[in-house]
């Protein structure tokens, strides 16, 4: 490994307490830039369920989320909300910068616009309802059953990274099939919206937010104040969950953890517009298990689409084919999960693509995998144990890195 901050990489791993047993929190790890070793360097115990990060080199900042619902009036003990931690650059320490409420229950994604300065969160909220009396004006009763607000909250950051009172909040409406053929929450998955990403366009002028519960892609300008300019319904049951951009062609991608598929979107970069181009399944032919996809990536380079499967427990690749057609090319078996809820659900390429870590939860344990810039192959290079891992992030020590400054 090398020493002092110039041209270190670091991965930091997002845990979640409870199921597996461990405390939760982040833990920090240095990496070669083979991938092939993997070194603890620390754990930060806040936000214990750190289930997405996101980093700031400009401000040595990393943001993460509490995925958690706030228990209550108060006292607090568990609270939704999201995070900023400051980097120690010489020993990968991490130190609590602050919180702010990510007004909205289960913070899942965050998006970080280190042009204007913002700090953009997910907020999927819970599947359960609670069930309300009214009185009719005819005066009879009748039963009510609401739902939490799924949200997308704006912070503005402070020049040193630190997390400002949220600037807007898009509040999404509706509800999709209910009840429908997901085992999640006993069929109720779509009782309402469920926001699960928000990803900002290449031009970095548009947010994009995939709400699994309502089958939509809704498009906003980037701004402190939200401005929705576009929404793509799909189909009944799809449950468009995330998405990422192909740097080559522009187009992006967007898993369906409903209907098992990817699709294939058409993105206008000047008006905000998405028109969908085709979906393919992720899972291979004769395969009937259950299966929900989850993260999407595609590579740095372009050429080649990466989705992990919860249930087929695997992280399979597609190549991108013309006007975006994907045909998967192979897999890479991970740990085997109970249910799609407890599986792996998410990985990361580290900078340039020549390898990606994965947060394989059921195994309580990163791995990363060496990826062929021909084929797109993955091949599995180390192991490291973490608890409950949900989530990797890369932070690349570069060695003209010039510090805290503007946003």
């Amino acid at each position: 490994m090398a020493e002092g901050p110039a041209n270190r990489l670091l991965a930091f791993v997002g845990t979640y307490a409870g199921e597996g047993g461990g405390p939760g929190g982040i833990y920090t790890f240095e990496i070669s830039d083979d991938g092939r070793n993997i070194e603890q360097l620390g754990h930060h115990s806040v936000p214990q369920e750190a289930g997405y990060l996101v980093y700031s080199p400009a401000t040595e900042t990393l943001f993460a989320v509490n995925e958690v619902k706030t228990d209550g009036r108060g006292p607090v003990g568990r609270a939704s909300s999201v995070h900023a931690l400051r980097l120690d650059l010489e020993s990968g320490e991490l130190a609590h910068l602050g919180s702010r409420p990510s007004l909205g229950a289960f913070p899942c994604y965050l998006a970080h616009d280190p042009k204007r300065g913002l700090l953009v969160s997910a907020n999927h909220a819970g599947f359960t309802h609670v069930e309300k009396l009214v009185q009719r004006d005819d005066g009879h009763w009748e039963t009510r059953f609401d739902y939490d607000d799924s949200t997308v909250s704006v912070f503005p950051l402070t020049a040193d990274g630190r997390i400002e009172p949220a600037s807007d909040v898009h509040l999404f409406s509706g509800h999709g099939k209910d009840p429908n053929s997901s085992p999640q929450n006993g069929g109720h998955a779509q009782s309402g919206p469920h926001a699960h990403s928000a990803v900002i366009d290449p031009s970095g002028e548009f947010l994009l937010v995939c709400d699994k519960g309502t089958d939509r892609i809704h498009v906003f300008q980037l701004s402190a104040k939200l401005e929705e300019v576009f929404v793509l319904q799909l189909a009944e049951e799809t449950g468009p969950r995330h998405l990422a951009f192909d740097p080559v062609t522009g187009l992006a991608f967007a898993t369906c953890e409903f209907a098992s598929t990817i699709a294939t979107l058409a993105f206008d970069a000047a008006t905000g517009m998405l028109e969908e181009l085709s979906q393919v399944s992720t899972l291979p032919s004769g395969y009937d298990g259950p299966n929900e996809p989850a993260e999407i990536r595609v590579h740095p380079q372009g050429g080649f689409v990466y989705a992990n499967n919860r249930g087929e427990d695997c992280i399979a690749w597609f190549a991108i084919g013309q006007d975006g057609q994907l045909e998967r090319q192979g897999s890479v078996p991970l740990a085997k999960s109970l249910h799609p809820g407890v599986a792996a659900r998410s990985f990361a390429f580290a900078p340039g693509g020549s390898f990606l870590m994965v947060a394989d939860r059921p195994a309580d344990l990163v791995a990363s995998y060496s990826v062929c810039d021909r084929s797109g192959a993955l091949t599995l290079l180390a192991q490291a144990t973490v608890p409950d891992p949900a989530f990797v992030a890369f932070a690349r020590l570069e060695p003209t890195h010039s510090g805290r400054g503007a946003k």
